[in-house]
């Protein structure tokens, strides 16, 4: 009703506020732009126009006004439309309250004329208690008849005030009803207003959306332009790069030619190579078979050296042993001295060895230094020759002819004897063979016996001796000792500097800077110029490194000096600049290196400085004129090129001149040159190979030899002369020297020398000359060319060898040789050799042969073929004219038929294929034919292929089979060929079957054939040649449709890193649902029968051992149907690898142990005692020798879950490179459904209808690895105790080659939010190399033994974490049950004790604490608010008590705090210790576990008495709380008869609203004339009444007497009590037992009450009797026991 008063007194407000606007009209939009309204809702007129200048702004605060009371209009019209529905709704449920109470009152009215009705019959029954309840009935219905009549007069008061309210309500709507239709206009109006703004929006946006159009099209039009244009000129430069193709194909070609030429050339120097290589093992072989055979010898004679010195060692014995001696003694002092004497010897030697060591070094050095210093070689002795020169000047003056004469040269007298023909041959054959040809520019060293120290065997020579003043005085800068210690020292002490640089598990090898040039070269310097260089040098290792300049060559010192800055640490791919100064002193050649220490080792750059040299070269070295006629003249250019930067003088001259001539520019230099030419020239063919197998020494006669040749070269009259012996090539052209020989020497020796020497007859004679210029000089980087003239002049061919000499004597003569053929046809081929290059069997190749005349007449000719080859070879014409001074051209046909090889004969070579045809051009009038040679290599066209046949076999239409097959090429020639015509179900790869074979060559191709229908096939396949020949390849195979198919085929994992898992899926497919093969395509194998409808059954065969796994591998699918499968891919290493790498680590670490357990021993045993040097050495030996790996721990297996198995596998997997593995997963097929076969039944698969999966599973090594804990990751919290958290820290570390940042972050899984784990410090980013670390933390909340996986995501794979935990409850179970422990009654002032038990069930220790609620900090808070007995019982909370009042606490426990191990049990010990009485001490004790959460709360209560006796039981009196004043139960001024005012503390209810305080009591019930204080006990009974006819149960109570007992010295050991007027109880129906007894110390006992409601109890009024109850022990106490009882219907 409330809400209604508002409602209405709301809606009066709003009358009031409309009725001040009646009469005024409604102001609408139009008027308020021409005035104001006013506040009350007037209308205003214009203001006046001295006020226009404040128009505007009253206009619009105004609007605002009229706007703001607009909405505020609407709002309230909406208000009062809501105020209307809910009175209307509110009056609906009041008239229907209304109509159900008016049925309400019917129905009481209705039965209480019923009951009146019964209670009549009962009456007249007399059935009085039926009459009662009948009464009682008809009583509660008249209540209810009155309450339900004043509830219609509330319904119908409160119905009218609604109706009259409502009325109201109307009523203002219709006052309203104006105001509302212009709201209604105002919103059209401004709707209409909105719509026009839409739609000249709307127009806007078209126009703009047009302008946009047009924009659009013109950027279509430039773009289609653009690109026109662009077209254009791709394809303008498309032509450009094929014109461009085409030339480099051209290019190419050439080029290939020219590298087949090279590889051929290089090819045959190979063979020549390996052969020579062969000869020189095979004479390796024999000088080990020879040097075999002297070890054999020589240890022979040490066996028999030991004998015989064994066997004078016994004779001496025995001698010694004969006269007495000490035997024994004797030989040893004799052994001992001759160790003694070999140790001097060995010493001596050892010491004569070094010191000619010594001197050999220092003689080297000394002869180095020289020959450096000295560019010229020393001028020849005047006194002493070589036995080289003698030998040689020799053999040019027997020659010349001046055998006989007298030398030119002088020579000792000593030498005027001819040599040994054999100490000549050996001397050449030694130099032949064995000598350098570089070796040759000294002839002092021509020689094979060379001194072990240069320059011993110089006559000059002299023993060096050191002057007594440099005896004691070193060297400058130290003696060579002394620098070698220091250069060892430096570069141990640079060692230690380097480092090794790795990166990313690479370690960087090679040389860490690249030069740039990569040689330092100064050529062609001048003494006193200064030359500059720059090098630069680029950081090539993989991270940052540092470059220091350590120096250059001690040589070099003097001339070179470095100018380098040293940058600091230089990252990878940048360069640094060094500054190389050259000022050279000396004109010689240097060459060493500048050397640089980086961080991870030294490196040097070569440096080289170069004189000014000589650099001559001939463009050819044969000139071949060719053919020429009688009379003729022709010319040759040669080139003499000079590419050094020195000049020199040069002179062409013929080879035969004499030696003399030759001397005029340098005779040491063309004697030198001149004997290499004779050398090779003459010597080396003329040599017979067996003369030097003849002579071949062992090396000790070698030296031997070596030793007695400086001997042998003192006499003289050894010396004897070669053979030699001329031989005429050209009679016209040369002269013919006559054979001199030496008939005993040659025998001797076995061996024939021949030179070839041509002697011109004259001027007038020579066919070849050179032009007018043959001598001059040539400067440096320059050509000169010289011409060469053939003029024939005898028919024949001629030949000339020139040669061409230089001033300069490091320059080497040069030769050149001029041949040409002077002939007197006048017909002749320019082409003689007609080369067809390769050709193939049944092919047409053609070729025109052009004919040359030099007649002055017409000739007839007459082109004639070979006999043998008339059937393949053609000329055409066979005869022809040609004119004078003409040529004429002849039409070759070549035809090769495969009868060639038997019809050419002698012209065809069978191996090589190559054909040599002799064509004739017989010329009329002339004996002597014309003739050419046809040159071809004949090759066949056949192609094979291999196998001739082949079997698909079995295919599904859902697959394609791939078989391989060869083709391969006979022919010499390459050759296009391709697959032709080929069916729809076949593919060729690769190019579709086409290509081009090269020669000889087989190719692998690749046969694909996939059925598109299940039948058998049998085609043929097509190769045809690009000379359209063909070659057939038959095939068969059969065609099955299986009953089931698959989704997909082929499956490409993508890169997984190693036990990583990707997962794809694919579906099994029944599509058989019709078995009618008319309409659609039905499974069946080939022809066969259809295969059932119906369900099928598919099974997956993976491989052993494979990373794979489908899910479900087998299963059934229906007709129509699909099948999802899921087929996952999870790298992981091998077991064995893991387990063998783990294996080694131990074995690994057991040998470290072990040798430093061994070590420790040793070395304690090295102190104890004195050990012999043969014992250390063994010692030493032992530590040397590894210990071999237990073979017990290569025997153990260690299990997956051991920390060295993972972390072998952490290490393997972070080597780990990568892998690419391909695995086919058959799925067999069975018609039927798995769930119906028995258990040992299986389905017959077929073998044909079987389907098959490809899988490409690339792995590759993990991008992120844990770097923690041995790489494991599997983590393990262990036991944790709940509501406890434990951390562990992981390291993880990116080994991937990028970093792993914001474009792909890195992602980590969700673990379960309301799991123990908690990811604490999560990251997006991991750069390349780095580590991080990540935080995890397990906190469980209950017992649980839990596991979660988290995966750390990124986009090269993903990481998986397992984490392990055990949650561990605090499991403790304590011994009081139900939680509260009753101390019971004491006496006050006094204690009790009493004990429980905590027990720990857990696996871990538990930390506890006792607390008290009483010594609790919020205890203090908690008494400040309201006392718990002003509040319901129901709400009470606080469980503390009464408490002592010498503020102790009244319960203690012991002990307070502790631990409690697992399994174990703690005793705890509570003691109640009251000062003062009361029945209500109570505290609460809590367990708390780990300071944090509570295990158990025990409920502590007690009561203290002042007397040994106490009474339990009954309804409660009074409080559970103290006031703060002590106050007597009974007040003694209340006691006499005063009316109760109900001040009384508490009053306690009661159903029949009687007071039943203690102050009531006592004026209700007379008091005993004995001054003790009396207790009340109130005891209430309910007797339940059932409607059944069986009587009810009595009700009853307890009440419970005790006895206390006390440590007090009394009197009485126990309490009587007594209960009076039981009599007067029975009456009433109440029975108590026992009435009155004895209750001993420390025992209760129970008093029964029990009452059974009379017959005359008015069920109506509840029964209130009262009895005392009497107490005797140390004193007397009374109870007064009220007893309560009434009937009650229901519990």
């Amino acid at each position: 009703m409330g809400r209604l008063e508002d409602q209405e007194f709301e809606i009066e407000a709003l009358l009031q506020e409309k009725g001040g606007k009646r009469g005024v009209s409604w102001v609408g939009p139009q008027e308020k732009d021409q005035g104001l309204v006013g506040a009350n809702g007037s209308w205003c007129p214009s203001l006046s126009p001295g006020k226009e200048q404040n128009a505007d702004a009253e206009k619009t605060k105004t609007a605002d006004k009229d706007r703001t009371r607009a909405l505020r209009l609407r709002r309230d019209l909406k208000h009062l439309d809501t105020v209307h529905e809910e009175k209307d709704l509110f009056i609906q449920k009041t008239r229907e309250e209304l109509r159900a109470c008016r049925q309400r009152i019917d129905l009481i009215t209705r039965q209480q004329a019923a009951v009146e009705a019964e209670i009549a019959e009962e009456k007249e029954a007399n059935n009085i208690a039926a009459v009662g309840r009948l009464q009682a009935t008809c009583s509660r219905l008249g209540t209810e008849l009155e309450n339900e009549r004043d509830l219609e007069r509330s319904i119908t008061s409160s119905l009218k005030e609604n109706e009259n309210a409502m009325w109201h309500i109307e009523i203002l709507e219709g006052q309203l009803d104006t105001a509302r239709k212009a709201l209604r206009e105002e919103e059209a109006a401004e709707g209409r207003r909105l719509q026009a703004r839409a739609a000249e929006r709307l127009c806007k946006e078209k126009a703009a959306l047009r302008k946009a159009e047009r924009n659009r099209l013109l950027r279509i039009r430039k773009s289609m332009y653009v690109q026109k244009e662009h077209g254009l000129r791709h394809q303008k430069l498309v032509e450009d790069a094929q014109k461009n193709h085409r030339i480099a194909i051209k290019f190419l070609k050439a080029s290939l030619g020219r590298i087949r030429e090279q590889e051929q050339k290089e090819e045959m120097e190979s063979r020549e190579r390996l052969k020579r290589r062969m000869d020189a093992v095979l004479a390796l072989k024999n000088n080990i078979t020879a040097n075999r055979e002297t070890l054999r010898k020589f240890q022979a004679w040490g066996r028999a050296r030991a004998e015989l010195a064994e066997r004078k060692a016994q004779v001496e014995k025995e001698a010694i042993l004969a006269q007495g001696g000490d035997a024994f003694k004797q030989l040893f002092h004799q052994r001992r001295r001759q160790e003694l004497e070999a140790q001097k010897r060995a010493f001596e030697e050892e010491q004569k060895q070094r010191r000619l060591e010594i001197v050999s070094r220092l003689w080297k050095e000394e002869a180095e230094e020289k020959r450096k210093k000295q560019q010229l070689p020393p001028a020849q002795s005047t006194n002493r020759l070589t036995l080289r020169d003698k030998t040689w000047c020799y053999v040019s003056d027997f020659c010349e002819g001046l055998a006989t004469t007298a030398p030119l040269y002088l020579m000792d007298p000593e030498y005027l004897a001819y040599p040994k023909a054999s100490q000549l041959l050996q001397a050449l054959s030694s130099e032949s063979v064995q000598g350098d040809p570089g070796a040759l520019t000294n002839p002092e060293e021509e020689t094979l016996a060379v001194p072990e120290i240069s320059g011993l065997w110089k006559e000059d020579y002299k023993p060096y001796q050191v002057p007594k003043e440099d005896m004691d005085r070193k060297p400058v800068g130290g003696t060579k000792m002394d620098k070698d210690i220091l250069a060892h020292t430096m570069e141990r002490l640079r060692s230690g500097v380097v480092q090794k640089q790795v990166v990313s598990g690479h370690e960087f090898k090679g040389c860490p800077f690249n030069s740039k040039p990569e040689l330092i070269h100064f050529k062609d310097f001048d003494i006193g110029k200064v030359y500059k260089k720059k090098i630069t040098l680029i950081n090539a290792t993989y991270t940052i490194n540092y470059c220091k300049l350590v120096g250059v060559e001690e040589h070099l010192r003097d001339f070179i000096h470095i100018d380098f800055d040293p940058p600091g640490p230089m990252s990878a791919g940048m360069s640094c600049e060094v500054l190389v100064t050259f000022k050279p002193m000396v004109n010689k050649d240097l060459e060493g290196n500048v050397s640089f220490l980086a961080q991870t080792g030294g490196f040097s750059v070569p440096l080289k400085c170069s004189t000014k040299k000589c650099s001559l070269s001939l463009d050819k070295n044969l000139i071949d004129f060719g053919s020429y006629v009688v009379g003729e003249t022709a010319s040759r250019v040669i080139t003499l090129t000079n590419i050094g930067g020195l000049g020199t003088g040069y002179k062409f001259q013929p080879a035969s001149e004499s030696c003399e001539q030759a001397t005029s520019l340098n005779t040491s230099s063309l004697f030198m040159y001149e004997d290499k030419n004779l050398y090779d020239k003459v010597i080396r063919p003329s040599v017979s190979e067996n003369m030097f197998e003849a002579n071949e020494y062992s090396p000790m006669e070698t030296r031997k030899a070596e030793s007695k040749e400086p001997e042998e070269r003192r006499h003289a009259g050894e010396l004897a002369p070669p053979v030699v012996q001329h031989v005429a090539l050209r009679q016209p052209q040369h002269r013919t020297l006559a054979p001199l020989s030496a008939p005993d020497y040659t025998k001797s020796e076995g061996v024939t020398m021949t030179t070839v020497m041509e002697m011109p007859h004259g001027e007038d004679e020579v066919e070849i000359q050179l032009g007018e210029v043959t001598e001059g000089e040539i400067g440096p980087f320059s050509s000169i060319k010289v011409p060469v003239i053939f003029t024939p002049i005898i028919p024949g061919e001629v030949q000339t060898k020139f040669k061409v000499v230089f001033k300069n004597p490091q320059c080497p003569t040069l030769y050149f040789k001029v041949v040409g053929i002077a002939i007197d046809v006048p017909v002749w081929v320019p082409k003689p050799n007609v080369d067809l290059k390769i050709c193939m069997y049944d092919r047409l190749y053609q070729d025109s042969v052009l004919v040359h005349t030099r007649s002055k007449a017409a000739l007839r000719l007459r082109f004639e073929v070979c006999r043998e080859l008339r059937g393949h070879i053609e000329l055409l014409p066979e005869t022809g004219y040609i004119q004078a001074l003409s040529s004429y051209s002849v039409q070759l046909k070549f035809l090769p038929r495969h009868s060639l090889p038997e019809d050419a004969g002698k012209y065809f070579d069978k191996e090589s294929r190559v054909l040599e045809a002799p064509m004739t051009i017989w010329v009329a009038d002339q004996i002597r034919p014309v003739g050419f040679i046809v040159h071809a290599i004949v090759t066949t066209s056949d192609l094979e292929i291999s196998p001739s046949e082949v079997d698909f076999g079995y295919c599904t239409i859902y697959e394609a089979i791939k078989t391989n097959i060869t083709l391969h090429n006979h022919s010499l020639l390459p050759q296009e060929f391709g697959f032709v015509g080929l069916p729809k179900f076949v593919d060729i790869q690769p190019n579709d079957g086409f290509g081009t074979i090269l020669p000889l060559e087989s190719l692998q191709l690749d046969v694909i054939f996939q059925p598109t229908k299940a039948r058998e096939y049998s085609f043929e396949l097509v190769c045809k040649s690009e000379i359209n020949r063909q070659f057939k390849l038959s095939c068969r195979a059969v065609g099955i449709h299986p009953p089931l198919e698959l989704s997909h085929y082929h499956i490409k994992f993508a890169a997984t890193a190693l036990y990583d898992t990707s997962v794809t899926t694919l579906y099994v497919i029944n599509s058989h649902l019709s078995m009618n093969s008319l309409t659609h395509s039905v499974p069946r194998i080939s022809s066969q029968d259809v295969a059932p409808v119906g369900p099928t059954s598919f099974e997956f065969l993976l491989p052993p051992d494979s990373p794979i796994t489908i899910s479900p591998s087998v299963g059934t699918v229906l007709p129509g149907k699909r099948c999802l499968v899921q087929v996952a891919f999870q790298p992981v290493l091998p077991e064995e690898l893991v387990h063998q790498e783990a294996l080694q680590v131990l074995s690994k670490e057991a040998e470290a142990k072990l040798s430093r357990k061994d070590t420790v021993t040793q070395r304690r045993d090295l102190r104890r005692q004195s050990i012999t040097p043969m014992r250390l050495q063994n010692r030493e030996r032992q530590f040397q020798i590894s210990t071999p790996p237990n073979p017990e721990l290569q025997k153990q297996k260690l299990k997956a879950s051991s920390e060295e198995f993972q972390a072998a596998q952490a290490a393997l997997a972070r080597a780990f490179r990568g892998k690419f593995d391909k695995f086919v997963v058959p799925c067999v097929v069975a018609s039927g459904d798995i769930k119906d076969r028995k258990e040992t039944e299986t389905l017959s698969f077929s073998p044909q209808n079987t389907l098959y999966l490809e899988l490409w599973c690339p792995t590759v090594a993990p991008s992120i690895v844990v770097t923690s804990d041995k790489g494991k990751t599997v983590f393990n919290f262990g036991d944790v105790a709940v509501g406890h958290r434990s951390i562990k820290k992981i390291s993880v570390q990116n080994i991937s080659s990028e970093d792993l940042a914001i474009s792909f972050p890195v992602e980590f899984s969700v673990l379960n939010p309301n799991g123990p784990f908690v990811l604490l410090n999560p990251f997006n980013k991991l750069p390349m190399g780095e580590t991080q670390v990540l935080g995890l933390s397990f906190s469980p909340r209950e017992s649980i033994l839990a596991q979660e996986t988290l995966d750390i995501i990124t986009k090269r794979g993903t990481l998986t974490l397992t984490l392990l935990g055990t949650g561990v409850a605090s499991m403790i179970v304590c011994s009081i049950e139900g939680d509260i422990l009753n101390m019971g009654y004491v006496i006050a002032r006094e204690s009790v004790s009493s004990t429980f038990k905590l027990q720990n069930l857990s696996s871990l220790p538990i930390k506890f604490s006792i607390k008290l609620d009483s010594l609790s900090c919020s205890r203090r808070e908690d008494r400040q608010q309201l006392p718990q007995f002003l509040v319901s019982p129901a709400q009470r909370t606080d469980v503390v008590g009464t408490q002592n009042h010498n503020g102790q606490s009244v319960f203690s426990v012991v002990p307070v705090e502790g631990v409690i191990d697992p399994g174990r049990a703690q005793d705890f010990t509570v003691t109640f210790s009251p000062d003062h009485e009361s029945l209500y001490f109570s505290d609460r004790l809590q367990v708390v576990l780990f300071d944090k959460r509570i295990s158990h709360q025990i409920l502590l209560k007690g009561a203290a008495r002042e007397h040994m006796m106490f009474v339990e039981g009954g309804d409660p009196l009074d409080v559970p709380v103290e006031s703060l004043t002590v106050i007597p139960a009974l007040d003694p001024e209340h006691r006499e008869g005063e009316p109760c005012e109900g001040g009384h503390p508490t009053p306690i209810p009661c159903p029949c609203t009687l007071c039943l305080c203690t102050p009531c009591l006592s004026q209700a019930l007379p008091l005993s004339s004995e001054t003790e204080e009396l207790k009340s006990i109130l005891v209430t009974l309910e007797y339940l009444q059932l409607d059944t006819n069986m009587p009810a149960p009595p009700a009853t109570r307890e009440l419970q007497v005790g006895c206390i007992r006390t440590s007090q010295l009394s009197l009485k050991k126990s309490v009587e009590f007594s209960l009076d007027s039981v009599s007067a109880l029975q009456h009433k129906g109440f029975t108590v037992e026992p009435s009155r007894g004895f209750v001993e110390r420390g025992q209760t006992k129970t008093i029964n009450i029990a009452w059974m409601p009379t017959a005359d109890f008015d069920p109506d009024r509840p029964l209130m009797v009262s009895a005392l109850l009497t107490l005797r022990g140390d004193v007397k106490e009374t109870y007064k026991v009220l007893l309560v009882a009434q009937v009650v219907t229901g519990p």
